[in-house]
Protein backbone atom coordinates (compact mmCIF):
# COMPACT_ATOMS: atom_id res chain seq x y z
CA UNK A 1 0.00 0.00 0.00
CA UNK A 2 1.40 3.36 -1.05
CA UNK A 3 1.84 5.98 1.67
CA UNK A 4 2.62 9.67 1.84
CA UNK A 5 5.68 10.76 3.80
CA UNK A 6 7.31 13.97 4.98
CA UNK A 7 11.01 13.86 5.90
CA UNK A 8 12.43 16.24 8.51
CA UNK A 9 16.18 16.71 8.84
CA UNK A 10 18.56 18.35 11.27
CA UNK A 11 20.47 20.28 8.63
CA UNK A 12 23.61 21.09 10.62
CA UNK A 13 24.74 17.48 10.32
CA UNK A 14 25.52 16.39 6.76
CA UNK A 15 25.27 12.78 7.87
CA UNK A 16 21.57 13.33 8.57
CA UNK A 17 21.17 14.71 5.06
CA UNK A 18 22.83 11.73 3.35
CA UNK A 19 20.75 9.34 5.48
CA UNK A 20 17.62 11.20 4.43
CA UNK A 21 18.68 10.96 0.78
CA UNK A 22 19.00 7.20 1.13
CA UNK A 23 15.59 7.05 2.79
CA UNK A 24 14.08 9.23 0.05
CA UNK A 25 15.41 6.88 -2.66
CA UNK A 26 14.20 3.83 -0.74
CA UNK A 27 10.66 5.13 -0.35
CA UNK A 28 10.31 6.39 -3.92
CA UNK A 29 11.67 3.13 -5.38
CA UNK A 30 9.05 1.25 -3.35
CA UNK A 31 6.25 3.34 -4.85
CA UNK A 32 5.62 5.70 -1.94
CA UNK A 33 5.30 9.50 -2.18
CA UNK A 34 7.58 11.93 -0.37
CA UNK A 35 5.48 15.09 -0.28
CA UNK A 36 8.06 17.46 1.17
CA UNK A 37 11.36 17.68 3.01
CA UNK A 38 11.79 19.99 6.01
CA UNK A 39 15.36 21.09 6.58
CA UNK A 40 15.99 22.70 9.96
CA UNK A 41 19.18 24.69 10.38
CA UNK A 42 20.70 27.75 11.99
CA UNK A 43 21.37 29.36 8.62
CA UNK A 44 25.11 29.68 9.30
CA UNK A 45 26.19 26.58 7.38
CA UNK A 46 25.73 26.20 3.62
CA UNK A 47 23.51 23.36 2.46
CA UNK A 48 25.44 21.22 -0.07
CA UNK A 49 24.32 21.55 -3.67
CA UNK A 50 23.96 17.80 -4.06
CA UNK A 51 21.08 17.77 -1.58
CA UNK A 52 18.95 20.06 -3.74
CA UNK A 53 19.94 18.18 -6.89
CA UNK A 54 18.83 14.76 -5.66
CA UNK A 55 15.61 15.55 -3.79
CA UNK A 56 12.78 15.83 -6.32
CA UNK A 57 10.13 17.34 -4.07
CA UNK A 58 9.72 20.68 -2.26
CA UNK A 59 12.49 21.40 0.28
CA UNK A 60 11.43 23.83 2.99
CA UNK A 61 14.26 25.38 5.01
CA UNK A 62 13.29 26.49 8.51
CA UNK A 63 15.15 28.06 11.40
CA UNK A 64 15.78 25.40 14.04
CA UNK A 65 17.60 25.44 17.41
CA UNK A 66 21.25 24.55 17.03
CA UNK A 67 24.65 24.92 18.65
CA UNK A 68 26.74 28.07 18.22
CA UNK A 69 30.51 27.84 17.79
CA UNK A 70 33.15 30.16 19.21
CA UNK A 71 34.59 33.04 17.19
CA UNK A 72 37.30 30.76 15.74
CA UNK A 73 34.67 28.33 14.40
CA UNK A 74 36.12 25.42 16.35
CA UNK A 75 34.52 24.55 19.68
CA UNK A 76 30.87 24.69 20.69
CA UNK A 77 30.03 27.52 23.06
CA UNK A 78 27.21 26.34 25.32
CA UNK A 79 26.49 29.78 26.85
CA UNK A 80 26.27 31.45 23.46
CA UNK A 81 24.14 28.58 22.16
CA UNK A 82 21.58 28.94 24.94
CA UNK A 83 21.48 32.74 24.62
CA UNK A 84 21.25 32.63 20.82
CA UNK A 85 18.41 30.09 20.76
CA UNK A 86 16.50 31.88 23.53
CA UNK A 87 16.53 35.10 21.50
CA UNK A 88 15.03 33.27 18.53
CA UNK A 89 12.04 31.72 20.29
CA UNK A 90 9.62 33.74 18.13
CA UNK A 91 11.42 32.55 15.01
CA UNK A 92 11.13 28.92 16.11
CA UNK A 93 7.45 29.47 16.89
CA UNK A 94 6.97 30.66 13.31
CA UNK A 95 8.81 27.55 12.11
CA UNK A 96 6.34 25.36 13.99
CA UNK A 97 3.45 27.22 12.35
CA UNK A 98 4.97 26.59 8.92
CA UNK A 99 5.30 22.88 9.74
CA UNK A 100 1.64 22.82 10.75
CA UNK A 101 0.71 24.45 7.44
CA UNK A 102 2.70 21.81 5.53
CA UNK A 103 1.13 18.97 7.51
CA UNK A 104 -2.38 20.24 6.77
CA UNK A 105 -1.53 20.83 3.12
CA UNK A 106 0.00 17.40 2.42
CA UNK A 107 -1.78 15.21 5.00
CA UNK A 108 1.10 12.70 5.27
CA UNK A 109 0.59 9.23 6.72
CA UNK A 110 4.05 9.21 8.31
CA UNK A 111 6.72 11.75 9.24
CA UNK A 112 10.31 10.49 9.42
CA UNK A 113 12.53 12.67 11.56
CA UNK A 114 16.32 12.68 11.25
CA UNK A 115 17.07 14.20 14.65
CA UNK A 116 15.58 17.65 14.18
CA UNK A 117 14.26 19.28 17.36
CA UNK A 118 11.50 21.18 15.56
CA UNK A 119 9.53 18.01 14.82
CA UNK A 120 9.79 16.85 18.41
CA UNK A 121 8.45 20.21 19.54
CA UNK A 122 5.74 20.13 16.88
CA UNK A 123 4.48 16.73 18.05
CA UNK A 124 4.61 17.91 21.66
CA UNK A 125 2.49 21.03 21.11
CA UNK A 126 0.36 20.25 18.03
CA UNK A 127 -0.20 16.47 18.44
CA UNK A 128 -0.85 15.63 14.77
CA UNK A 129 -2.43 12.36 13.64
CA UNK A 130 0.42 11.32 11.32
CA UNK A 131 2.69 8.62 12.72
CA UNK A 132 6.23 9.68 13.63
CA UNK A 133 9.36 7.57 13.09
CA UNK A 134 12.77 8.82 14.27
CA UNK A 135 16.00 7.73 12.58
CA UNK A 136 19.52 8.63 13.74
CA UNK A 137 22.58 7.19 15.39
CA UNK A 138 21.74 9.19 18.51
CA UNK A 139 18.72 6.99 19.31
CA UNK A 140 21.16 4.26 20.29
CA UNK A 141 21.46 6.22 23.55
CA UNK A 142 18.06 4.77 24.50
CA UNK A 143 19.46 1.23 24.49
CA UNK A 144 20.47 -0.07 27.89
CA UNK A 145 23.51 -1.89 26.47
CA UNK A 146 25.06 1.16 24.83
CA UNK A 147 28.26 2.09 26.67
CA UNK A 148 28.75 5.81 27.23
CA UNK A 149 32.31 6.98 27.93
CA UNK A 150 33.14 7.01 31.64
CA UNK A 151 32.35 10.22 33.51
CA UNK A 152 30.68 13.23 31.86
CA UNK A 153 27.44 12.47 33.70
CA UNK A 154 26.03 15.95 33.05
CA UNK A 155 26.76 15.75 29.31
CA UNK A 156 25.21 12.28 29.23
CA UNK A 157 22.03 13.48 30.94
CA UNK A 158 21.82 16.50 28.63
CA UNK A 159 22.19 14.56 25.37
CA UNK A 160 19.67 11.92 26.45
CA UNK A 161 17.21 14.69 27.36
CA UNK A 162 17.74 16.45 24.01
CA UNK A 163 17.37 13.18 22.12
CA UNK A 164 14.07 12.49 23.87
CA UNK A 165 12.82 15.95 22.88
CA UNK A 166 13.49 15.19 19.21
CA UNK A 167 11.45 11.97 19.46
CA UNK A 168 8.40 13.25 21.34
CA UNK A 169 5.35 11.35 20.08
CA UNK A 170 7.42 8.83 18.11
CA UNK A 171 5.89 5.46 17.25
CA UNK A 172 9.31 3.95 16.56
CA UNK A 173 12.95 5.00 17.05
CA UNK A 174 15.61 3.46 14.82
CA UNK A 175 19.12 3.68 16.26
CA UNK A 176 21.75 3.42 13.52
CA UNK A 177 24.78 1.59 14.86
CA UNK A 178 28.36 0.66 13.95
CA UNK A 179 27.62 -2.88 15.15
CA UNK A 180 24.76 -5.17 16.05
CA UNK A 181 23.09 -4.86 19.45
CA UNK A 182 20.22 -7.15 20.34
CA UNK A 183 16.93 -5.25 20.48
CA UNK A 184 15.56 -6.00 23.94
CA UNK A 185 13.29 -3.06 24.60
CA UNK A 186 10.48 -1.23 22.86
CA UNK A 187 12.07 2.20 23.00
CA UNK A 188 14.62 1.69 20.21
CA UNK A 189 15.35 -0.79 17.42
CA UNK A 190 19.05 -1.07 16.51
CA UNK A 191 19.65 -1.16 12.75
CA UNK A 192 22.68 -0.94 10.41
CA UNK A 193 23.92 2.38 8.99
CA UNK A 194 21.86 3.87 6.18
CA UNK A 195 24.63 4.48 3.64
CA UNK A 196 24.09 6.22 0.31
CA UNK A 197 23.89 3.91 -2.68
CA UNK A 198 26.91 5.41 -4.46
CA UNK A 199 29.31 3.91 -1.94
CA UNK A 200 28.45 0.36 -3.03
CA UNK A 201 29.56 1.14 -6.59
CA UNK A 202 33.08 2.34 -5.71
CA UNK A 203 36.32 0.46 -6.40
CA UNK A 204 38.83 0.94 -3.59
CA UNK A 205 42.50 1.75 -4.08
CA UNK A 206 45.37 3.22 -2.11
CA UNK A 207 46.76 6.34 -3.75
CA UNK A 208 49.45 8.39 -2.07
CA UNK A 209 47.34 10.95 -0.18
CA UNK A 210 45.28 11.40 2.97
CA UNK A 211 41.75 12.80 3.07
CA UNK A 212 40.51 15.39 5.58
CA UNK A 213 36.95 16.45 6.31
CA UNK A 214 36.52 19.62 8.37
CA UNK A 215 32.98 20.32 9.53
CA UNK A 216 34.31 23.47 11.21
CA UNK A 217 36.88 25.33 9.13
CA UNK A 218 38.54 26.71 12.28
CA UNK A 219 40.53 23.47 12.51
CA UNK A 220 42.33 24.22 9.25
CA UNK A 221 45.13 25.97 11.12
CA UNK A 222 46.01 22.68 12.82
CA UNK A 223 46.07 20.95 9.43
CA UNK A 224 48.20 23.73 7.97
CA UNK A 225 50.67 23.59 10.85
CA UNK A 226 51.15 19.86 10.34
CA UNK A 227 51.45 20.29 6.57
CA UNK A 228 54.27 22.81 6.92
CA UNK A 229 56.22 20.32 9.02
CA UNK A 230 55.45 17.46 6.60
CA UNK A 231 55.36 19.15 3.18
CA UNK A 232 56.08 15.95 1.24
CA UNK A 233 52.74 14.31 2.14
CA UNK A 234 49.78 15.10 -0.11
CA UNK A 235 46.55 16.14 1.65
CA UNK A 236 43.07 16.73 0.26
CA UNK A 237 40.85 18.74 2.58
CA UNK A 238 37.08 19.21 2.21
CA UNK A 239 35.39 22.05 4.06
CA UNK A 240 32.48 24.46 3.65
CA UNK A 241 34.62 27.59 3.28
CA UNK A 242 37.33 26.71 0.72
CA UNK A 243 37.46 30.14 -0.95
CA UNK A 244 38.12 31.88 2.36
CA UNK A 245 40.86 29.40 3.28
CA UNK A 246 42.57 29.53 -0.13
CA UNK A 247 42.63 33.32 -0.07
CA UNK A 248 43.56 33.75 3.61
CA UNK A 249 46.47 31.30 3.98
CA UNK A 250 49.75 30.76 2.19
CA UNK A 251 50.57 27.10 1.54
CA UNK A 252 51.80 24.74 -1.16
CA UNK A 253 48.70 24.21 -3.26
CA UNK A 254 50.38 21.32 -5.11
CA UNK A 255 50.53 19.30 -1.89
CA UNK A 256 47.59 20.60 0.14
CA UNK A 257 44.34 20.84 -1.82
CA UNK A 258 41.25 22.53 -0.30
CA UNK A 259 37.90 21.53 -1.83
CA UNK A 260 34.31 22.61 -1.43
CA UNK A 261 31.92 19.98 -0.05
CA UNK A 262 31.06 17.67 -2.93
CA UNK A 263 29.47 14.30 -2.20
CA UNK A 264 30.60 12.49 -5.34
CA UNK A 265 34.18 13.76 -5.31
CA UNK A 266 34.53 13.18 -1.57
CA UNK A 267 33.45 9.53 -1.80
CA UNK A 268 35.64 8.90 -4.84
CA UNK A 269 38.66 10.34 -3.06
CA UNK A 270 37.88 8.44 0.13
CA UNK A 271 37.87 5.19 -1.84
CA UNK A 272 41.39 5.97 -3.13
CA UNK A 273 42.92 7.54 -0.03
CA UNK A 274 45.33 6.04 2.51
CA UNK A 275 43.10 7.21 5.36
CA UNK A 276 40.62 9.79 6.61
CA UNK A 277 40.92 12.45 9.32
CA UNK A 278 37.67 14.08 10.39
CA UNK A 279 35.46 15.02 13.28
CA UNK A 280 33.67 11.94 14.56
CA UNK A 281 30.54 12.23 12.45
CA UNK A 282 28.76 8.87 12.34
CA UNK A 283 28.09 8.74 8.61
CA UNK A 284 31.57 9.58 7.30
CA UNK A 285 33.15 7.09 9.73
CA UNK A 286 30.77 4.36 8.52
CA UNK A 287 31.61 5.14 4.90
CA UNK A 288 35.32 4.85 5.66
CA UNK A 289 34.74 1.57 7.51
CA UNK A 290 32.86 0.14 4.54
CA UNK A 291 35.69 1.14 2.19
CA UNK A 292 38.30 -0.30 4.54
CA UNK A 293 39.97 3.04 5.29
CA UNK A 294 41.55 3.88 8.68
CA UNK A 295 40.05 6.91 10.41
CA UNK A 296 41.45 9.43 12.87
CA UNK A 297 38.55 11.05 14.69
CA UNK A 298 38.91 14.53 16.20
CA UNK A 299 35.66 15.40 18.00
CA UNK A 300 34.70 19.07 17.88
CA UNK A 301 35.47 20.60 21.25
CA UNK A 302 32.38 20.66 23.45
CA UNK A 303 30.48 18.29 21.14
CA UNK A 304 29.60 15.36 23.40
CA UNK A 305 27.88 13.37 20.63
CA UNK A 306 31.09 13.30 18.62
CA UNK A 307 33.08 12.47 21.74
CA UNK A 308 30.82 9.42 22.22
CA UNK A 309 31.04 8.53 18.52
CA UNK A 310 34.83 8.56 18.55
CA UNK A 311 34.98 6.11 21.47
CA UNK A 312 32.22 3.92 20.04
CA UNK A 313 33.85 3.79 16.59
CA UNK A 314 37.22 3.02 18.16
CA UNK A 315 35.59 0.07 19.92
CA UNK A 316 34.17 -1.04 16.55
CA UNK A 317 37.65 -0.98 14.99
CA UNK A 318 37.21 2.09 12.77
CA UNK A 319 40.44 3.72 13.84
CA UNK A 320 41.82 6.05 16.50
CA UNK A 321 40.76 9.26 18.20
CA UNK A 322 42.75 12.40 18.94
CA UNK A 323 42.36 15.84 20.49
CA UNK A 324 43.89 17.58 17.46
CA UNK A 325 44.61 17.14 13.77
CA UNK A 326 48.09 15.74 14.38
CA UNK A 327 48.13 13.68 11.21
CA UNK A 328 51.28 11.82 12.24
CA UNK A 329 49.01 9.65 14.37
CA UNK A 330 46.99 8.73 11.28
CA UNK A 331 50.00 8.08 9.06
CA UNK A 332 51.54 5.80 11.69
CA UNK A 333 48.27 4.00 12.36
CA UNK A 334 47.47 3.48 8.67
CA UNK A 335 50.71 1.57 8.10
CA UNK A 336 49.49 -1.29 10.30
CA UNK A 337 45.71 -1.00 9.79
CA UNK A 338 43.87 -4.19 8.82
CA UNK A 339 41.43 -3.13 6.09
CA UNK A 340 39.54 -6.43 6.04
CA UNK A 341 36.20 -5.99 7.82
CA UNK A 342 33.73 -8.54 6.40
CA UNK A 343 31.61 -8.38 9.56
CA UNK A 344 30.85 -4.68 8.95
CA UNK A 345 30.00 -5.23 5.29
CA UNK A 346 27.69 -8.06 6.27
CA UNK A 347 26.05 -5.79 8.87
CA UNK A 348 25.50 -3.08 6.27
CA UNK A 349 24.44 -5.46 3.48
CA UNK A 350 20.87 -5.94 4.71
CA UNK A 351 20.39 -2.40 6.05
CA UNK A 352 17.95 -1.33 3.34
CA UNK A 353 15.73 -4.38 3.79
CA UNK A 354 15.71 -4.18 7.59
CA UNK A 355 15.10 -0.45 7.79
CA UNK A 356 12.35 -0.50 5.15
CA UNK A 357 10.54 -3.29 6.99
CA UNK A 358 10.71 -1.31 10.22
CA UNK A 359 9.35 1.78 8.46
CA UNK A 360 6.37 0.11 6.81
CA UNK A 361 5.49 -1.84 9.96
CA UNK A 362 4.33 1.40 11.59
Amino acid sequence: MSRKYILSIQGEGRGHMTQALSMYDMLVEAGHTVCAVILGSSGTRDVPRFFFDKIKCPIIQLQSPNFVCDKDNKSINITRSVTHNFKKIRTFRDSLKQIDFLMKEHQPDVVINFFDLLIGLYYRFYKPKAKLICVAHQYIYFHQDFEFPAGHWLDKAAIKFFTRLTSTGSSKNLGLSFYKIHTNNEEVVIVPPLLRKEIFELQTGKDDFYLIYLVNSGYFEEVLSWHKNNPEIVLHCFTDRPDKINSSYEFDKTKLFVHAINDTLFLEMMSKSKGLASSAGFESVCEAMYLGKPVMMVPIQGHYEQFCNSRDAYKAGAGIFSDSFDLSKLTNFSSTFDASNPWFKNWVANAKHRIYNEIISV
